[in-house]
């Protein structure tokens, strides 16, 4: 047959997507072996009863049919009062695209500001999907590494020497996989970066409901970033919406004009009956989303008294998201071989480190995503776990 394309052969580089150790234990679990799985951001609460209804309301009401590819008017307009609010930037319908979910959102932003060959820059530790999308665009992912000693703030003087002939530069705050919230001089100092370079920046900020020290402040808030900012959103952690597959960009009008463009060649919209849906949970308020938010601080007070009472594990204690890193290394073990043996000896199923670049090595990123009694037992094996090895070593 045909030779498949290059730039789709190598989406993941050198080899593994960093997804290896997640299919395995979701191999476990159909095979029936009882994992307790700590690994992709999940709520454990499924979408609230009164958004579904709406969302049958929406179908059985007719809007099944083809929606507006930029996203239905009053959904787009939602999200420019939600950001306008946020940012206090006057975002209006054209600053608006809606995505099927923050992912493809990520991939149209890069589209808008990178040419084929053109360097992106990340920052490392980065979600596990991120080179690979810069990659689909035919960009370059350049990772700037982070540092657990600077918890996990991008530094300006690395990435002003990383910047030179880039074109974009991604962030994430609240980030996945650290957990860190970006603060005021961080953010100054991307600033200030991105425009002596001269960077289109990509915010992705679909964590900016949970927040459990400082705050998040929207990168387009800064003077003078709206206008090279494409901000990307999402509905998936905010409203425990992550099947409904619906997010958004923000950004100049001239940008979402050509990423309409785009999506008339690909996604061809959402669902309207989603987009209605979706409209109708933005309506809730934030004390709706407060709500979903709330377990995952509870849960990582429970990693943090954990974490106090032994000397094997650490962690740079997240102040956003829905994870929690663990540096592993005084057990003598990588992530990715501290993961690999949790999983076949204690059943528990975590992310290695390794999956998120090479800043996070020697970590394993936990997700705050299992019912109390249920993610209390899976820590008791990790932290018992984690003792035996390092006594071992």
């Amino acid at each position: 047959m045909p030779r498949p394309s290059l730039q789709i052969s190598g989406l993941t580089g050198s080899g593994d997507d960093g997804w290896s150790l997640f299919y395995r234990a979701r191999a476990m679990k159909a095979a029936g072996q009882p994992v307790l799985e700590l690994t992709i951001g999940e709520h454990d609460i499924g979408t609230d009863q009164a958004i579904l209804d709406e969302m049958h309301r929406a179908a059985t009401a007719g809007h099944t049919g083809y929606a507006m590819v930029p996203g239905i008017p009053s959904l787009r307009r939602a999200v420019a009062e939600r950001m306008s609010a946020a940012t206090g930037h006057p975002y209006d319908i054209e600053n608006i695209l809606i995505t099927p979910g923050g992912q493809a959102g990520l991939f149209a932003a890069h589209h808008a500001a990178c040419d084929p060959g053109d360097r992106a820059l990340l920052i490392d530790p980065y979600y596990a999907t991120y080179p690979g999308t810069i990659r689909a665009v035919g960009a370059i992912p350049v990772p700037v590494a982070t540092r657990p000693e600077a918890g996990f703030q991008p530094e300006e003087a690395a990435l002003t020497a990383a910047a030179p002939g880039a074109k974009s530069l991604l962030i994430n705050s609240p980030n996945n996989p650290t957990g860190a919230v970006y603060g005021m001089e961080t953010l100054r100092g991307i600033a200030r970066v991105a425009e002596a370079h001269d960077l289109w920046v990509i915010s992705d900020e679909v964590y900016d409901s949970q927040v459990w020290e400082g705050r998040h402040v929207p990168f387009a808030a800064l003077p003078g970033m709206a206008d090279r900012t494409l901000t990307v959103g999402s509905l998936s952690k905010s409203h425990a919406m992550t099947g409904s597959r619906l997010g958004w960009i923000a950004a100049p009008a001239e940008v979402i004009e050509r990423l309409i463009t785009l999506a008339t060649h690909t996604t061809y919209g959402v669902p309207g009956y989603i987009q209605e849906a979706g409209l109708f949970a933005l309506t809730r308020g934030p004390e709706a989303e407060a709500a979903v938010a709330a377990p995952f601080l509870r849960r990582r007070q429970m990693v943090l008294e954990r974490l106090d009472r032994q000397q094997v594990l650490s962690a740079v204690p997240p102040s956003g998201a829905m994870y929690v890193m663990l540096d592993v290394r005084r057990t003598g073990l990588s992530g990715a071989a501290f993961a690999d043996a949790l999983l076949d000896e204690c059943r528990v199923a975590v992310m290695p480190g390794e999956s998120f670049g090479t800043a996070a090595a020697g970590h394993v990123r936990v997700a705050l995503t299992l019912p109390d009694d249920r993610f209390a037992e899976a820590l008791d094996r990790l932290f018992q776990f984690a003792t035996a090895r390092a006594c071992a070593a």
